[in-house]
């Protein structure tokens, strides 16, 4: 398999730039006062998963790396718990929080794919 010389080279990472960028364009319906509420707080979880994806990758070693692809994961699942409190306090429609939750499973399966195909070259 050959080397990846930049995080942005990682389909994984693109993939979580436009589930961000998605969810920016989400919040923005979000009424004004949960501005640095809840808002925030997604689009915080929302950005972390590219963050880690990207300094994970940059890191010297693939341990390093795995533990940066867990950290994503974990945002994931903050991003999308804030994403269905925001669907049941009626901030945004089902079939929304359903496209963004399709496209957080689909970017999970592929985290866990590349910390699998990590954790075999050690």
């Amino acid at each position: 398999m050959p080397s990846v010389k930049s995080y942005r080279e990682l389909e994984i990472w693109r993939k979580a730039m436009d589930l961000a960028v998605a969810v920016y364009g989400r919040t923005r319906e979000y009424p004004k006062d949960e501005q640095f509420g809840l808002s925030a707080q997604t689009r915080r979880a929302a950005t972390a998963v590219p963050a880690n994806i990207a300094e994970g990758q940059a890191r010297r070693h693939t341990a390093e790396f795995r533990n940066f692809l867990s950290i994503a994961l974990g945002s994931l699942a903050e991003l999308e718990t804030h994403l269905e409190m925001a669907c049941r306090l009626g901030y945004m429609r089902p079939d929304d929080l359903e496209g963004l939750l399709s496209s957080s499973n689909e970017l999970g399966r592929m985290i866990h794919g590349l910390r699998r195909s990590l954790a075999k070259r050690g």
